[in-house]
């Protein structure tokens, strides 16, 4: 099997094909789910092909166990996530929830599994004040005090600098936009907000409408230089198409907001990448609409390189000797998306030299 195919990506497509595996192989496959952030996921996909029983019972344990912390998880979540509405409800501002609090609070099946570090959440940038405010009050603390770090959150990015709440340490991302003011792309947030929808189980929750979600989800993927979770993140994408793709209003709509929105690229290698690696099936019409949003042929076949490698999971079975530089390109490239070149230049000085230094002085 290549290194470019390991074996969870032939599990993520073909689950029923698992139950032929030998105890090595589900060995090297529960590793591989381990790195990619996706073992409990797994479990949940087998679970949903009818599949779990049959597969060694060594595995279905180790499976079994990921469920339960990725369940304990999810109960965290829902009360962090409760706490929140609560700290922003005197302010009178709309708990809008993003990613995976959002793919949580709303019951998708992307949210089986799927561990998170923070609860990220979206509000106008002109009450990101009244946010912040909330906030300290019910406990969370700016973290990131350096005043280069302060700047560059404030000034040049979508969100403020993370806080944490100073007795559970839970993290929030307090965001009033899904890209930076400085990249060249300018999603309107408005719009976002406008379209948001409220959550089944507790109406005082908003989610992003389903296309909305989808296009968050690929301008994250596609834009951001960390690929720690690239594949835990491609999977969401592969489940969201996959559950809001049984309505075919949601085809119809999704290529129109991508342009409306300055998406359509980030969109185009989505459908790409989970069509390419993941097996997901996009209707012809859709994959047609969006061919114009793909780069010229040689940029397109870089990417392919590049991600068909960033990808994968971070395991000795996974990739090849091109990867690590696949990974560092991507990370270069997203760079030089967030920002004009000149303002790069000197946020890639600032955090090679001046950064450290600084932090070698405060440590003496």
């Amino acid at each position: 099997m290549s290194t470019l195919a390991p074996l969870l990506l032939h599990a993520l497509r073909a689950p029923a094909a698992t139950v032929a595996l030998g105890e090595a192989d589900w060995d090297l496959l529960l590793r591989q789910a381990t790195a990619a952030n996706l073992l409990a996921t797994l479990g949940y996909i087998l679970e949903e092909h009818g599949v779990l029983a049959g597969i060694p019972a060594p595995a279905r344990e180790q499976l079994a166990w990921a469920q339960v912390l990725a369940r304990r998880h999810r109960q965290a979540v829902r009360w962090e996530i409760r706490l929140v509405r609560q700290a922003l409800r005197e302010s009178g501002l709309p708990t809008i929830l993003l990613k995976g609090a959002a793919y949580c609070a709303a019951g998708l099946p992307s949210a089986q599994g799927r561990l998170f570090s923070d609860i990220d959440i979206l509000v106008p940038e002109e009450r990101l004040p009244e946010a912040e405010a909330a906030l300290m009050l019910a406990g969370w603390a700016g973290t990131h005090h350096d005043a280069y770090d302060q700047r560059y959150y404030r000034e040049w990015m979508h969100e403020l600098p993370p806080m944490q709440h100073t007795r559970r340490e839970s993290m929030i991302d307090v965001h009033h936009a899904i890209l930076p003011r400085t990249a060249a792309a300018r999603p309107d947030s408005a719009l976002l907000r406008a379209a948001a929808v409220a959550v089944a189980e507790d109406p005082t929750l908003r989610v992003l409408a389903p296309v909305d979600m989808v296009l968050h989800s690929a301008v994250h993927l596609f834009t951001d230089g960390e690929f720690n979770n690239g594949l835990r993140d491609l999977v969401d994408l592969q489940r969201l198409l996959a559950h809001f793709g049984g309505d075919a209003r949601f085809w119809a709509r999704l290529v129109p907001r991508a342009h409306e929105l300055e998406l359509a690229r980030p969109l185009f290698y989505a459908l790409r990448y989970t069509t390419m690696l993941l097996g997901t099936e996009v209707p012809a019409v859709v994959v047609a609409a969006i061919a114009p949003a793909a780069p010229p042929r040689w940029q397109l076949r870089l990417m392919d390189a590049l991600l068909r490698r960033a990808l994968l999971p971070r395991h000795d079975s996974c990739g090849d000797w091109f990867s690590a530089t696949a990974r560092g390109l991507l990370y270069l490239r997203a760079n030089w998306l967030r920002m004009p070149p000149f303002l790069l230049a000197r946020h890639l000085f600032h955090k090679a030299f001046l950064s450290p230094r600084k932090a070698r002085q405060e440590a003496a």
